[in-house]
């Protein structure tokens, strides 16, 4: 099977370069090979490689920036994946999109079910949200995984952006009415995997680890679990103050509430999803490793 996998350098895409390559082959054009703002080159690309799977992990993920550059915000978030949709509608091939908690209102404290209202807040939600009902319109065979808070031990992410705080500050201030699950780029890989493999139904599943905390618990446990592993901190977990939304101004609006229900993941695929901390201890500690290894 030819797989082709859009955002390949990204965080998500990175991890399923790695997990992909048991189910077929594996395309990922760099930009430089193929630049998927331009309509017109992805259409090509499409005809000349024909691909039977498509994993579409590239996305416009600059929520701030979003707000001043909707068009690009759009071109990736909507049109690409409503591009990527057709191919696979008229081909009879199959798609796999990555989506968001954005898509959801601020409201409330139950978690979001798969059917529930959307209301996004920000350019970034509206577009994910217009790129969902793009590829649901299509009529391909699809599978829409909403995640919510992705990291992992690469790229630009919360956790590595604390640590590296973390080494430098004793104090910081996080913001703690957001509440939702940090979601590792291995763990939205490995599910996308077995989702696969196992041809659960098409259509909307949430995917993110089990419990869920604020940015400021995240932001804690994050500095805990590095000091259990020996690394050295100018900051202690306690030192991390909590702080409302209202007092970090952002150009987009955050959701206050982006917790997700797992069940109809976890029913499709017979499993339990593992909990947010056990993970970022995982991602940490890959983190951690790869650090050490460098600077020897």
């Amino acid at each position: 099977m030819k797989i082709f996998v859009t955002g390949g350098s990204g965080q998500v895409g990175f991890e399923l370069l790695r997990q992909l390559c048991l189910l077929g082959d594996v395309l990922a054009p760099g930009r430089a090979e193929l630049d998927l703002a331009d309509g017109d080159a992805v259409n090509a690309w499409l005809e000349r490689q024909q691909p039977e799977l498509i994993v579409n992990a590239a996305a416009y993920t600059a929520v701030d920036k979003a707000e001043s550059e909707p068009e690009m915000a759009r071109r990736l978030n909507v049109e690409l994946p409503a591009q990527l949709a057709d191919y696979c509608h008229e081909r009879q091939a199959m798609l796999v999109h990555y989506s968001s908690d954005y898509v959801y209102p601020s409201t409330g404290t139950v978690p979001w079910q798969e059917e529930s209202d959307t209301g996004p807040l920000s350019v970034y939600g509206r577009t994910k949200l217009e790129g969902d009902e793009a590829v649901m319109a299509s009529g391909c065979r699809h599978l829409i995984f909403r995640t919510s808070w992705v990291y992992s031990a690469r790229g630009n992410n919360f956790m590595k952006t604390m640590l590296r705080l973390g080494r430098d500050r004793d104090t910081l201030k996080v913001v703690a009415d957001q509440i939702g699950a940090p979601t590792p780029a291995r763990l939205i890989a490995l599910v996308t995997q077995l989702a696969l493999e196992r041809g659960i139904a098409s259509g909307v599943y949430h995917l993110a680890p089990r419990d869920t905390t604020s940015w400021h618990g995240f932001a804690q446990a994050i500095f805990e679990l590095a000091q259990a592993h020996g690394e050295t901190l100018a900051i202690t977990p306690q030192a991390v103050s909590a702080i409302p939304t209202s007092d970090y101004p952002t150009p987009a609006e955050r959701p206050l509430n982006s917790r997700l229900q797992l069940d109809k993941l976890e029913q499709a695929l017979g499993i339990t999803l593992p909990d947010w901390r056990s993970q970022l201890e995982l991602t940490l500690v890959e983190n951690l490793d790869a650090r050490h290894s460098n600077a020897h």
